[in-house]
């Protein structure tokens, strides 16, 4: 450490500025702090309080308030859920009460495109428990919050209106007309327009974004302060937002709201902004967000300097230093990135959003040892570890809106270890308040639009664990086989048993009596193959990349020994070309299965 000697006024003076710097280089953890991860939460009020609504517009009135929820269709053929999210963010919150737990991180989507109604909602909730329990909070936006820089007019088609129709709703007038018999005339209120930084800072200011004089510490990448320099006042010019602007020219109007934070003693979380926003091609408003660390690398490599020199002052101080931020890291998809493109395309899976392995390696070498992300709605462990011998774990939390919901659970035990725990939501009270509503959709549908139809059983779910389960279910139905999945290789798997799958494989090589006696002596049997379909064998691939070893609670161990032998027998040299596909869907599927442990794991951070 260089001490400034002409600052100080006599020998007492340097040794106490000795003292203290000798202090916070041994510091260590008193006590195990523990921290919960909540992501991708993409939270909507669903009792909104809009003032210039007519209480018609509402899809119901419960105890006095007004309903307003998105159409079941809708949800269906989203990545995420609308309105459940609601109870699940407060399930996940008095689940963390009980364990005592008094950090909690929210690494972006917190809100679902940003609009004034959701981010009020979202407020007055943490407010709750931020008066009631303690709880402090620490936010990091994502694409959806905001979903552009300055915000912008926008609305909602796929309300859902009292009589079963759909019910748009607009910030302002001439965005979207209704025109059809299944839609209620479009309304119009201006809470459901889509903030930007500025508003949704203003209103979460409390959250993380801005220094409070209870944290130890708060910084950001623009700030000129150090730790043994700080004062609350200049934390607070720092966090204003003209002084947390890039000098990069295509960013240079728009704020990085990224800041270091150190809530207790000891604990360092470094919140990253990666969102980046380029101009559009015609000048006029900005693209989306979504890339993450691949535009960073281009746009905002400020950020990269700023992270290198946080490492190095947390060694120095001895703090142990947990990153997050919306987007990930490292490859989220067990290695199997390049056999998904081969087979399914190179836009398939969301492959541009895969982190080049590049953006892994300068963080691993810069000496950063975790960080958590969101995103993908996935639960998984990457770990990449370089050259150099250097080492980074990126731990995706999965959404609560989506299967499977759950949030992580990190225990800081010391300067040296972690351990985290992935908490599954299978229990949210309230969670079927609106299958009533549901109910009168289905019937408006199966009167009206019978091919639009979705499958009702998901309104016999018995917990909300199940009831994303079927969510999942239709979305891959409804969405991802029609768009994603090669025509040829849906052929091979749909309508089809196991048992023809495995004697599609092997009918060529082997009788009959050979092929059983084969997968007698791997333990299954013709009934075991009887029991699923290629449709189930696709549906389970999905379970298990989103859900990893979660997803053993929705598939029965027998059917996993299954498809082991199949993937085992489909390991042979063949020019059949509906082969060769089934070898890299097989390839990629025991890729899935095979990833780092992401349930339950320990990290050691030397």
């Amino acid at each position: 450490m260089k001490i400034n000697f002409k600052s100080m006024k006599g020998y007492m003076s340097t040794f106490f500025v000795l003292l203290f710097h000798l202090a916070c280089t041994s510091q260590t953890i008193r006590n195990e702090v523990q921290i919960a991860f909540m992501a991708d939460i993409h939270f909507a009020d669903v009792y909104p309080e809009f003032e210039e609504l007519n209480p018609d517009v509402y899809t119901d009135t419960v105890n006095g308030k007004n309903v307003l929820i998105r159409s079941m269709e809708s949800q269906l053929h989203s990545t995420r859920l609308f309105n459940e999210n609601y109870f699940a963010f407060q399930a996940a919150l008095d689940d963390a009460v009980r364990r005592g737990i008094k950090i909690i991180a929210m690494p972006g989507d917190f809100s679902d495109d940003g609009q004034p109604v959701h981010i009020k909602g979202l407020k007055k909730i943490m407010n709750r428990y931020a008066e009631g329990y303690n709880v402090s909070f620490f936010m990091v936006n994502g694409n959806h919050d905001p979903t552009r820089p300055f915000g912008k007019q926008s609305g909602e088609r796929d309300f859902l209106s009292k009589h079963g129709r759909l019910q748009p709703v607009m910030s302002t007038k001439g965005l979207y007309t209704s025109s059809t018999m299944a839609e209620e005339p479009t309304v119009i209120a201006k809470e459901i327009a889509e903030w930007g930084y500025k508003e949704i800072l203003e209103e979460l200011k409390a959250y993380g974004f801005f220094p409070q004089q209870k944290f130890r510490y708060w910084e950001t990448p623009f700030s000129t302060y150090d730790y043994e320099g700080y004062t609350f006042k200049k934390a607070e010019l720092a966090s204003k937002l003209d002084n947390r602007i890039s000098s990069n020219a295509t960013l240079k109007t728009i704020p990085d709201v990224s800041y270091l934070v150190e809530p207790v003693e000891g604990v360092w979380l470094l919140a990253i902004d990666a969102n980046v926003y380029t101009p559009k091609s015609d000048g006029i408003g900005f693209n989306g967000s979504g890339i993450g660390y691949n535009e960073v690398l281009t746009y905002k490599r400020y950020l990269l300097e700023w992270t290198e020199k946080v490492v190095e002052n947390a060694n120095r101080l001895g703090k142990t230093l947990i990153a997050f931020s919306h987007y990930p890291m490292v490859d989220f998809n067990d290695g199997a990135t390049d056999e998904m493109k081969q087979l399914f395309g190179v836009n398939s899976f969301q492959a541009h959003r895969v982190p080049d392995e590049v953006v892994g390696e300068i963080f691993a070498d810069m000496g950063l040892k975790v960080h958590v992300g969101g995103h993908m709605h996935l639960n998984d462990t990457g770990i990449i570890t370089t050259k150099n011998g250097n080492t980074l774990t990126n731990i995706q939390t999965p959404s609560l809106a989506a299967y499977p919901p759950a949030y992580k659970l990190m225990t800081i035990k010391n300067t040296s270890k972690l351990e985290v725990e992935t908490v599954v939501l299978d229990s949210v009270a309230s969670f079927n308040s609106f299958f009533e509503n549901y109910k009168k959709e289905h019937g408006f549908l199966r009167d009206n639009f019978p091919d639009r139809m979705w499958n009702d059983t998901i309104l016999a779910s018995s917990n909300y664990l199940d009831f994303t389960n079927i969510h999942l279910q239709e979305f891959v139905r409804w969405r991802l086989l029609p768009n994603h999945w090669p025509e040829h290789l849906k052929k091979s798997l749909l309508n089809k048993s196991g048992w023809q799958l495995v004697q599609k494989v092997l009918g060529e090589d082997f009788s009959e009596k050979e092929l059983l006696l084969k997968m007698n002596n791997a333990g299954v049997s013709e009934t075991d193959f009887k029991n699923w379909s290629g449709g189930d064998l696709i549906l389970d691939f999905y379970r298990l990349r989103n859900a990893d070893g979660i997803a053993l609670i929705d598939i029965e161990p027998n059917r996993l020994k299954t498809y082991s032998f199949l993937f085992d027998v489909l390991q042979r040299q063949t020019e059949n070309e509906d082969i060769l596909s089934l070898q890299l869907f097989a390839l990629i599927f025991q890729k899935q299965m095979n990833g780092e442990e992401s349930l339950n794991f320990k990290v050691h951070l030397e």
